[in-house]
């Protein structure tokens, strides 16, 4: 008999293009048949399927917005008590004044400060503010910054321009053909890359990640922040990933290069709905050339969120803790690796520690431990967005359960029989 959560999924399927909203919560494109698609209680870092499994989430963490865990009780409280009182009504809230102001402070070198709710939203509306503050009209980018026009047309120029950029062969069915070549994509610390994406004309903006799985070099930072300056383009650091993982704040901190606009998003309200874009106020001024409004953007849960989210932040010194955390991670998953004669790549910020497997056969490698993974109770990913609710007895439990799997795999490199997935599937 399927499974209440199979049996869901395949309906919503016929009525929800995709069946979610969120590429990442696809659970076609992780297990397929395997991997749960829906949870009915979240706490801590453990989540509650429909089929009434317990896993603990030892891999997105609501992809990326909870640091805090989910459920967390202190925010939770406070946005209650905002929703009691309404969480909307024709007159703006407070907490969007004091949550600027919070922001402000932390990101001293800006000015002024919008939000939206996603972060998607903040990219494009940066990237208005760059074309009207700068009159052009082009835009050179690194990194990944989500589902927007602006970003999808540099694929228009060439189908493979954005296969470096977290995702490969990504659709741009719906993209104006007339966006092509207006967005024009460099590699992370490849200097001749971003020089020659420079010698387009009309550009007004370079807009990049600091660091996801490639670690920025300072030296590459300063050309890029040097270029910006002397050709006077501003400069936007995406770091709504980064964001919170490594510094109060952005990661940009650990380099002391400043950008001209930066938006945060994801563990900003830790699960709640809210993104910021914080810029200097020459630029941030433009917003009355251009029309950029949303009824959404004044509901106040996010802003509420956020201003408890960061008060527990600073309190408890989260980034110090999920740092620690993840380098523990990191190193265990060497050790293991080492034990078993595995060899495995690993990068990403301590914080979000990342690995795969450097062979051949990686992703059926990465299918077989996910499936043997959700046996023992992990939801399992490559990257582990680390979270304060991952206490030091899950995090060995999880080591333990991934030197198990590692054993298995042993076996499955030294028997020259057992040399494919369903050979791996059958030895258990």
């Amino acid at each position: 008999m399927a499974s209440k959560d199979k049996l869901l999924w395949n309906k919503a399927k016929k009525i929800i293009p995709g069946g979610t909203m969120l590429l990442s919560k696809n659970p076609d494109r992780y297990l397929k048949n395997y991997w749960p698609a829906y949870y009915t209680k979240a706490k801590n870092c453990t989540i509650w399927t429909l089929d009434n499994k317990k896993y603990f989430d030892l891999g997105s963490m609501g992809v990326g917005t909870n640091i805090l865990g989910y459920s967390n009780t202190k925010i939770n409280n406070a946005v209650i008590k905002a929703i009691k009182k309404s969480n909307i009504s024709s007159l703006n809230s407070t907490s969007d004044f004091y949550l600027a102001k919070e922001l402000i402070k932390m990101n001293p070198w800006a000015g002024s400060v919008r939000f939206a709710k996603s972060g998607g939203e903040a990219l494009s509306i940066a990237i208005r503010l760059a074309r009207a503050s700068s009159g052009k009209d082009n835009v050179v980018f690194c990194g990944y910054h989500g589902w927007h026009d602006w970003y999808l047309s540099s694929n228009l120029q060439d189908k493979k321009n954005l296969n470096k950029n977290l995702m490969t062969n990504l659709p741009i069915a719906g993209v104006p053909r007339s966006l092509k070549n207006t967005a024009f994509p460099f590699l992370m610390n490849d200097k001749k890359s971003f020089d020659n994406a420079m010698r387009k004309k009309n550009i007004a903006c370079v807009i990049m990640e600091v660091f996801r799985n490639i670690e920025t070099e300072i030296n590459f930072l300063k050309h890029v922040r040097n270029v910006c300056n002397k050709k006077n383009i501003i400069l936007i650091f995406d770091e709504c990933t980064s964001g919170f993982r490594e510094y109060y704040g952005g990661i940009y901190k650990k380099y002391k290069i400043n950008p001209d606009v930066i938006m945060f998003g994801k563990a900003l309200g830790n699960g709640f709905p809210i993104s910021a874009i914080i810029g200097k106020k020459n630029i941030m001024k433009s917003f009355k050339n251009t029309f950029i409004s949303s009824t959404f953007w004044t509901e106040n849960t996010g802003s509420v969120a956020a201003l408890e989210t960061l008060k527990e932040m600073k309190k408890i010194k989260s980034w110090l803790l999920i740092s620690k955390k993840g380098r523990y991670v990191k190193k265990n998953w060497l050790r293991i690796a080492n034990k078993h004669n595995i060899k495995i790549k690993i990068s990403g910020l301590d914080a979000m520690p990342k690995f795969e497997f450097d062979q051949g056969n990686n992703n059926q490698l990465k299918n077989f431990l996910c499936k043997e993974m959700l046996k023992r109770g992990f939801l399992f990913k490559d990257t582990i967005y680390i979270s304060v609710a991952h206490k030091e007895h899950i995090l060995k439990k999880y080591l333990k359960a991934f030197d198990e799997i590692f054993g298995l795999i042993k076996i499955g490199k030294i028997n020259k029989k057992l040399n494919s997935f369903n050979d791996f599937k059958r030895l258990n």
